[in-house]
């Protein structure tokens, strides 16, 4: 085809969705009626008069949004293996529901589709059946690179990365007690580029080596020094987030702050934000970390999102996602060892810790959120705080840090609580009464608009993470559209969109399945000075019991399979 005005056909195959009501806040869109075009898997403007689109997407009645974009979730490596082998009998049972529901003898169903730790290829499969099409594991050790890529190969239908863990590396505390941060730089850029991940991940930094030499960690705070390197969990936050901004990172430190879980968090959770200065920097699963109580000042457990929120409200250098509870049987996994340790005593469940050395831990086990229980109560009320109180939806992402606090497959009731005021009484009604007096949520009647979800699920994710090219529909961006029917009933609305588009091609269609592309890993590579880092070899040697050279990830790791 001849250009026109600035205006080519750029593939064989051009779909235009027709008429759709379109929420795309990142470009002021808010419920207009019009049409989108797509070509080459981008957005792209509207074709010269007389063009014809190859297929076209009758929207007409039907909300139009970017393709769903889910910061923090727990995908892939080697924890996520150790929850599938864990919950295999929760498999066998959730296949058993769904085929009685569908008419199907119980077996009928593939293992692994259903529970709240899906495999690889139903992991997929579900968050495109929610209209999701960008997915990024938060907690991938580096020493599982490799795996966890080969498992997010295996993941179809989104576009997707990880965090590598960081915050407990022994090279890093080594660096920074001897002062010398321009090779902390050097380093955090080296295991970026190494592991081919897209950010770095701090996870209760110090506290995991902490627990891993004495047995104890859970509530080590962020100036009590670690055992042997002598640096505390505060000068790691600000040597590694400082390096990463000076790296110019897209998502420069992903921070899953000490003492989670812990009464009286809260605390420590405002002195981890003020030590980020005016930094760029994210704390991720906030809810965890909001809770009064456990000292002597305030000895009831209770709810301390204002005083965080507020901080969170006038600094707009920081970012949150929500880790919002859900009630129900779910899977806890964490790269929080000393954490997965502390739940594992107060529970009688099964439990898995693994050791990673010099550079991290994990737990994992089950775990169920109980309504009647006043603990889980509360959790639940603090997620919705947060979401509630934030005055700039565009630094407030929706999660349920999947699976901990409840699996992404709970999304379209996390959106229906945020949406109805009447749906959250109805669920608060159902909680202890001595919850009115530890939270705030029953005075809260705040509703979020259409815009506002697609800020939470995808306008903000996207921009908190630098992907200009995701979160919206204009042009340019990334071709992944999902076309809703609205429902009064809005759990029913989120659940099944009518369309899914991933980069220009229709992956779900009626509610089915048409579609299952491969879609592409996101990472970095920032530069740095080699000089920095002249000692690595002879330090692997001494420490690690691989040779540097299996270190990481190589680029024919990464090559696809053949057919």
């Amino acid at each position: 085809m001849v250009p026109h005005y600035g205006w080519s056909l750029q593939s064989d195959v051009m779909l235009k969705i027709a008429g759709g009501t379109i929420y795309d806040p990142t470009n002021t869109v808010d419920g207009v009626v019009g049409d989108l075009w797509i070509d080459g898997g981008r957005i792209v403007a509207p074709p010269p008069p007389g063009v014809k689109p190859t297929r076209t997407l009758d929207a007409r009645g039907l909300v139009v949004m970017p393709g769903g974009v889910d910061l923090h979730c727990h995908i892939a490596g080697p924890k996520v293996n150790a929850g599938r082998r864990m919950q295999a009998d929760e498999k066998r049972t959730a296949d058993g529901v769904m085929a009685a529901r569908n008419g199907l003898r119980s077996g009928t169903l593939r293992s692994g589709t259903l529970g709240s730790v899906p495999s690889t290829f139903a992991t997929g499969y579900k968050y495109a059946g929610l209209g999701y099409t960008t997915a990024f594991d938060a907690a991938v050790t580096p020493l599982a690179a490799r795996q966890a890529h080969h498992e997010l190969a295996d993941t179809p239908c989104l576009d997707k990365g990880f965090f590598t863990l960081v915050g407990n590396n022994h090279y890093v505390m080594e660096a920074i007690a001897a002062g010398e941060p321009e090779r902390v730089e050097a380093f955090l850029a080296w295991l970026l580029g190494r592991t081919k991940a897209y950010a770095p991940k701090l996870v209760n930094p110090g506290g995991v080596e902490t627990w891993k030499q004495t047995g104890s960690g859970a509530q080590h705070g962020l100036d009590d020094p670690v055992p042997t390197f002598g640096v505390t969990p505060r000068q790691i936050i600000t040597q590694l987030v400082t390096a990463a901004n000076n790296l110019g990172l897209p998502h420069p430190a992903h921070i899953h702050c000490n003492q989670l879980g812990m009464p009286g968090n809260w605390r420590t959770t405002l002195e981890t934000l003020k030590a980020l200065g005016d930094l760029r920097g994210h704390l991720t699963h906030i809810q965890f970390h909001s809770y009064g109580g456990g000292d002597a000042d305030e000895t009831t457990l209770r709810s301390r999102v204002p005083d965080l929120v507020e901080y969170v409200n006038t600094h707009p250098n920081v970012t949150v996602d929500v880790g919002q509870v859900m009630f129900g049987a779910t899977t806890s996994m964490t790269g929080d060892g000393p954490l997965g340790y502390f739940l594992h005593q107060l529970s009688t469940a099964e439990w898995y810790s693994h050791d990673t050395e010099c550079e991290s831990g994990c737990g994992v086990m089950p775990i169920k959120y109980r309504n009647k229980n006043l603990f889980n109560a509360l959790q639940w009320a603090i997620g919705l705080e947060w979401f509630l109180l934030s005055r700039d939806p565009w630094r407030v992402a929706l999660s349920t840090d999947h699976p901990n606090g409840g699996t992404f497959a709970a999304y379209p009731q996390l959106i229906h609580l945020l949406m109805d005021r009447n749906r959250r009484r109805e669920v608060l009604a159902t909680c202890p009464q001595a919850l009115a007096s530890r939270s705030t949520l029953a005075d809260l009647d705040r509703e979020y608009s259409l815009s506002e979800i697609a800020i939470i699920t995808r306008a903000a994710p996207a921009r908190i993470l630098g992907l200009t090219n995701k979160g919206h529909l204009g042009v340019d961006a990334d071709a992944d559209v999902t076309l809703y029917q609205p429902n009064s009933d809005l759990t029913a609305m989120f659940e099944l969109p009518r369309y899914v588009v991933k980069a220009g091609e229709v992956l779900v269609d009626d509610g089915e399945l048409r579609s299952a592309p491969a879609g592409q890993t996101l990472s970095v590579a920032p530069s740095y000075d080699e000089e920095r880092l002249t000692d690595l070899p002879e330090w692997f040697a001494e420490n690690y019991s691989l040779n540097l050279a299996n270190y990481g990830v190589r680029d024919e790791d990464l090559a696809p399979l053949a057919p």
